[in-house]
């Protein structure tokens, strides 16, 4: 453990290892598009996209402008594609970071058309009722077809794909996600067949879809949360493509003390210990984006056995039971997430535990927590957001 007061480890190679795993189940000639949105998950964008293009990724997907920007400054090169609105005022950044941005009606179109050339892919809403050109039924077809072929006709776009999003693919019962599979199929069949439309890439599987829908493989399939060694839901088969978690959260005791019985622990006095009990406090809190709502239910690791967690979290820290640890001292090592001896706390357990689920967890780590990079059990860099203090 370094000096810090908290840090999220981060295995590259456990990303470039889910993501050639994720090519191998998608099949040979397929784009897998790694999406590095939200910082890749809260990982770190730069360096993750770094380490995928060493491994021969070509293809990414951020959410905004913002997040293309700062990739083309840190040297990322490659396709970037834009699964967001961007803003009028952010138009120009578009052809000056070179990407290619995500068009989900005519009208916007049309006003991306006028500051062109622009590269784009069309979003076609199949059911997430989020972004996309309408097409909810198959009486929707036609007119959204027709549509399309006017936006591929604007003189300042170039069209170069097509997709759409499902809103279901992460559970048991494909129902929903098969149906949109279906809208999709059938309208890219009208705008091929009746319009004579040629899209070069079309695209609609998403990291659920990768591992349990191979149907909904076409050109190019989005790599998300898998990318990162974790599942999209519990309903999402483990025994398909065996990922491995890429980020750990460690930090340290920085203080210990023992109640006494009748004495509280932490805002609201929610826990009162009914015997000695021996406290670690740990200098991590919801300011970091350690879940509050894990106050009284969750758990660390200290010296390979479990600490529960008393009482509140706190903005900055948190407290936990230690008195079955025996030698327990201020600066052991704690995890927050990862492995410690045979004990192992993951991010589907946190987020169970919290109310939430692991897209949140990994993605709401703070700026408090440097990145520290792993390779072959050594730091290879670190990304540390108060590197100047």
């Amino acid at each position: 453990m370094s000096e810090n007061r908290a840090e999220a480890r981060i295995s590259l190679a456990n990303i470039e290892h889910n993501y050639r795993l994720l090519c191998r189940k998608a099949g040979e000639k397929r784009i897998v598009m790694a999406v590095v949105k939200a910082d890749a998950y809260g990982h770190g964008a730069v360096e993750v996209c770094r380490r995928l293009s060493d491994a021969g990724a070509t293809h990414f997907a951020v959410a905004c402008m913002e997040e293309a920007a700062l990739l083309r400054r840190s040297g990322i090169r490659g396709e970037l594609l834009v699964l967001g609105i961007t803003p009028q005022e952010l138009y120009p950044a578009i052809a000056e970071y070179d990407v290619v941005q995500t068009v989900s009606s005519l009208a916007y179109a049309s006003q991306l058309a006028d500051c062109g050339p622009v590269r784009v892919h069309i979003k076609i809403d199949t059911g997430m009722s989020r972004l996309g050109l309408y097409c909810h039924t198959l009486e929707d077809v036609a007119r959204t077809a027709e549509d399309v072929a006017r936006i591929a006709a604007l003189p300042g776009l170039k069209v170069e794909g097509i997709f759409t999003h499902f809103a279901k693919s992460d559970e048991e019962d494909k129902t929903s996600a098969y149906h949109q599979l279906e809208l999709f199929q059938n309208f890219i069949d009208r705008i091929q067949t009746e319009l004579g439309l040629t899209i070069p890439v079309k695209h609609c599987s998403n990291s659920a879809a990768i591992l349990e829908m191979p149907q909904a493989n076409m050109d190019m399939v989005r790599a998300g949360i898998t990318t990162y060694g974790l599942y999209p839901s519990e309903e999402v088969s483990k025994d398909i493509v065996p990922l491995r978690a890429a980020m750990s959260l460690y930090s340290h005791i920085v203080y210990c003390k023992t109640i006494h019985a009748g004495q509280s622990v932490s805002y609201g006095g929610l826990f009162t210990a009914q015997k000695d009990t021996r406290v670690a406090t740990i200098p991590v809190g919801y300011g970091d984006g350690y879940p509050r709502s894990l106050s009284g239910k969750g758990y660390v690791l200290i010296r390979g056995k479990k600490a529960p967690i008393l009482g509140r979290v706190c903005m900055d820290q948190f407290m936990v039971d230690v008195s079955e640890i025996p030698g327990v001292m201020e600066g052991d090592k704690v995890t927050l997430l990862g492995v410690d001896g045979t004990e192992r706390i993951t991010a589907e357990e946190l987020g169970e535990l919290s109310g939430r689920f692991n897209y949140e967890f990994v993605c709401d780590l703070g700026k408090r927590i440097p990145r520290v990079y792993i390779q072959h059990g050594e730091i290879t860099e670190v990304r540390d957001y108060f590197e100047n203090f």
